[in-house]
């Protein structure tokens, strides 16, 4: 296999996000491009990526190929590429995956692929009633003045409008989010729906947001989150994340 990509900023920044929620994973390569599909090691987060062979210049692969590699050390690397490097991807006789960083100068480094115990990952069938498509900085300026009182956010949805709010022991936020031309919320259901989720997970997942300038939230009453970021014909990162379930 030999894969080339001329803006490698996509793959860059996927890794470096990845990175924060996920150490080793396994990347599926195909025709259509490269996957990944992964849990987080406490099981409460699930990492799906996919970067398309319409984003690389050379895509040049004999079959269908499976590599897994250390995420830190993948990031550690990719983050020595410069903006107008070239990246070329190559799994080697000695199997390793041979990352060259073509600019001024030349840069070839070389990293173990490893074995994965774990199961191939699935992911979930849900359905959600509730989607929300709004601008990634909205969600992130949410996500930082809830993590100012609590270490969890409430997620909650009208026809009309999202809200963001969070309660600690002496301190609230809420942050109304209003359907506008920015913001498009699509709901199969009149009633309120509610959800809470970890901002210390939120936090690592909304780094999306140097990826995509917009972000899809899919939530339903005490159910998974679902947030995804996509560039059409380039690279699709999502998450979906555990609810937190209050013990009364």
């Amino acid at each position: 296999m030999k894969l080339t990509i001329a803006d490698s900023t996509y793959l860059k920044d996927s890794i470096t996000v990845i990175s924060e929620l996920v150490h080793e994973a396994r990347f599926k390569l195909n025709k259509d491009g490269i996957e990944l599909i992964a849990m987080d090691p406490a099981n409460v987060a699930m990492v799906v990526f996919k970067l398309l062979s319409s984003a690389f210049t050379e895509y040049e692969l004999d079959k269908e190929t499976e590599i897994a590699i250390n995420l830190a050390n993948f990031k550690q690397i990719l983050r020595r590429a410069k903006a107008n490097d070239i990246l070329s991807l190559e799994v080697t006789s000695e199997n390793k995956l041979k990352i060259t960083l073509k600019g001024k100068s030349v840069r070839i480094f070389s990293l173990p692929l490893i074995e994965i115990e774990e199961s191939e990952q699935k992911v979930p069938n849900l359905s959600f009633p509730v989607i929300i498509s709004t601008a990634s900085n909205v969600l992130n300026d949410a996500i930082d003045d809830a993590d100012i009182v609590a270490e969890s956010v409430t997620f909650s949805a009208e026809p009309d409008k999202m809200m963001v709010s969070a309660e600690g022991d002496l301190s609230k936020a809420s942050i109304d989010i209003p359907a506008d031309d920015l913001t498009k919320i699509n709901s199969d259901t009149k009633a309120s729906i509610k959800a809470k989720y970890s901002i210390e997970y939120l936090k690592k997942m909304i780094q999306g947001a140097k990826l995509a300038n917009d972000v899809t939230i899919h939530f339903s009453q005490d159910y998974p989150l679902k947030l995804e970021y996509k560039v059409v014909d380039k690279v699709l990162l999502s998450f979906i994340l555990a609810p937190r379930v209050e013990n009364d």
